[in-house]
């Protein structure tokens, strides 16, 4: 049942601004450069991310400024450690090849005997031939055979060993994904090259399934065509309902957010998803109207913590873009779009959603959105604002959130893909931030420093551990210290 403007304009007005309607969920505010409940063209102010930062430091919230890392790879607070897991180039597959490049989106699993396995996806796209470390073509693990994406499997055993392994090879700019309630990892390309295309013999832009615990599941990967094939980011499933919800990262024009019904009848589980048809099931993109129900275009437009949108979800003519990408089947009025849809998660009954920047191709201007989408009230709600970052290369403001998790701890930890300098920081249920870890690995000059942004943030089954990866060259890292629950106030 549909939501319509009317029902929602009428909810908002005995509720008070749509606010209410959160529920009992606190706001995530912004991170230092932006602040919380006000107007976004007012924030970015250099001297309140100081000062905001200073208050982290001194009011329980977060775990103190970060220490320089003489090793020049990781800066880290106080008490906290990091280890190398595994460093494109220099580690090894149990197949003897170079551990790929380009670490993008993570998950961790319990595995059997007291491992842990992580699913990393290696975001490469375009021919083999242009990266020095493409995921090697596994024998009955390989899609397409010219493309260079793919994910591999790290084992971390009790006693620390490591041991890798190809999980899905031929599959190109494999980005972000998301877990399954069953215990298997969403792997998304965010291209929409067909075959033919940037050397390709086959037609890419899929979701794939692949089952960290199962070799033999991975083998013949099969597209799961009824999620449609256009730039995928990221996924999540509703436990509850059955629905996944995707990202779309892509602009002129920009990205939308989807939603696939199952089918009647279909029941989740291991290898499930690629029994389908092509056709099964419903795949929709989003339709947003504000309290006063009045349609959105684009969710940009919300300037304000707090910001409530109702959900209507529109049908997606040609789920496969047989020659229109999927985001441009849609005229003006339909649908809404997000610039940078990026990074998702499920928690507290609901999907977190990134939009990590908005530019010149959105009506209004920032440097990162978290969303909250409640399937129960269809909701959007806006958690957390960052206002344009007007000095990136100064330490301090965050820019850019892109793969998010929602952490064990309190609130969401966030992986930076911003301008300048890279963060991972957390941010509380009250409002809060605070800076977790800073990439100091240099790969520019002195005079011009580069810095590769943060992906595939992810706590381990038990809680004591973050994984995080820094893209280029590729490194997963675990991080270990005395973690907290983040105080919300």
């Amino acid at each position: 049942m549909s939501l319509t403007r009317r029902d929602f304009a009428r909810r908002s007005a005995v509720t008070g601004a749509g606010v209410a309607l959160a529920g009992s969920a606190g706001v995530l505010a912004t991170a230092p450069g932006a602040l919380a409940s006000q107007d976004i063209e007012h924030a970015g102010d250099a001297e309140g991310a100081d000062a905001s930062a200073d208050r982290h430091h001194h009011d329980g919230v977060g775990y103190g400024p970060l220490v320089p890392d003489p090793a020049g790879i990781l800066a880290l607070p106080a008490g906290f450690s990091y280890r190398i897991i595994t460093h494109s180039g220099k580690t090894k597959l149990e197949s003897g090849e170079s551990t790929p490049s380009n670490h993008d989106g993570t998950a961790a699993f319990a595995g059997p005997r007291g491992t842990t396995l992580l699913v990393n996806n290696h975001e490469l796209k375009g021919p083999r031939a242009n990266w020095a470390h493409p995921v090697p073509l596994a024998d009955g693990l390989v899609y397409d055979p010219a493309a260079s994406g793919g994910c591999t499997v790290v084992e971390i055993r009790p006693g620390g060993q490591v041991a890798e392994w190809v999980g899905i090879a031929g599959t190109a700019t494999n980005c972000a994904g998301g877990t399954t309630p069953w215990g298997t990892w969403l792997t998304c390309e965010e291209t929409e090259d067909k075959a033919g295309k940037n050397g390709m013999t086959k037609d890419h832009g899929y979701v794939f399934e692949v089952d960290p615990e199962d070799r033999r599941a991975n083998r013949s990967p099969q597209p799961v065509k009824a999620l449609g094939r256009y730039a995928h980011e990221a996924v999540v499933v509703d436990p509850a309902r059955g629905h996944l919800y995707l990202t779309e990262d892509a602009d002129e024009p920009n990205g939308l957010l989807y939603r696939w019904t199952p089918p009647k009848g279909f029941h989740h589980g291991r290898g499930k998803l690629r029994t389908l048809a092509e056709d099964a099931g419903a795949l929709q993109a989003t339709q947003c109207y504000d309290s006063g129900g009045r349609f959105v275009d684009d969710l940009s437009r919300a300037t304000k913590i707090g910001t409530v949108y109702g959900v209507d979800w529109v049908d997606v003519p040609d789920r496969d873009a047989r020659t229109v990408s999927v985001r441009k089947q849609f005229t003006d009025g339909q649908v809404t779009r997000a610039r940078k849809l990026e990074g998702m998660w499920w928690g507290d009954g609901g999907a977190y959603i990134v939009s990590s920047y908005a530019r010149d191709e959105s009506p209004v201007h920032h440097d990162g959105q978290v969303w909250f989408y409640d399937p129960k009230r269809r909701t959007l709600t806006l958690k957390v604002l960052l206002g344009v970052n007007t000095d990136p290369e100064r330490d301090g403001a965050f820019d850019g959130p892109d793969n998010i998790t929602v952490s064990p701890y309190g609130g969401l930890v966030i992986a930076e893909d911003g301008a300048g300098v890279q963060h991972l920081f957390g941010a509380t249920d009250s409002g809060r931030t605070y800076p977790i870890a800073r990439n100091e690995l240099n790969q520019g000059t002195d005079e011009e420093p580069e810095y590769s942004e943060f992906t595939g943030v992810t706590f381990s089954p038990d809680g004591r551990t973050l994984y995080a990866n820094i893209q280029e060259p590729g490194i997963m890292l675990a991080i270990k210290g005395p973690w907290k629950r983040q105080r919300s106030r």
